[in-house]
């Protein structure tokens, strides 16, 4: 689904791309991805920015909230459910400003990184999982 030209996608037609992402992932890391909730939103929360640090609501594209696979033990039991929210104007924002790549690519850049961490994965690893689901 590559746009080429019109209106700014909805969440729901970025939460379609973003699940394309996740469909393109190699079944080793796609089978381990079942139980996280994946969501667009329009601006992370304020409580969301502070959590990472960031002072304003385009600078954060995407966060990964859990408890990365490498990490987990039975002390996690009944914890809040791992989630991957992407925020929506933000992505939009970032792909205005680079103007040099599809919005599909830059959504698929971000979905990776945040699926990255949770499978607790070094930047190089995230980069060699991208150019796999490409």
């Amino acid at each position: 689904m590559t746009r080429t030209i019109g209106l700014a996608p909805s969440a729901d037609e970025m939460e379609a791309m973003g699940r394309a992402t996740l469909d393109r992932l190699p079944p080793q890391f796609a089978e381990h991805l079942g139980a996280v909730v994946f969501s667009v939103e329009e601006y992370a929360d304020d409580e969301t920015l502070q959590s990472v640090g960031c002072e304003h609501p385009y600078e954060l594209t995407g966060i990964y909230e859990g408890v990365a696979l490498t990490e987990q033990s039975i002390e996690h039991s009944g914890t809040m459910p791992t989630r991957i929210r992407l925020f929506r104007r933000a992505i939009l924002d970032e792909w205005a400003e680079r103007g040099d790549e599809t919005l599909e690519h830059l959504v698929a850049h971000v979905v990776i990184h945040e699926v990255g961490h949770h499978f607790g994965l070094s930047d190089d690893d995230m980069h060699a999982l991208e150019e796999m689901a490409d």
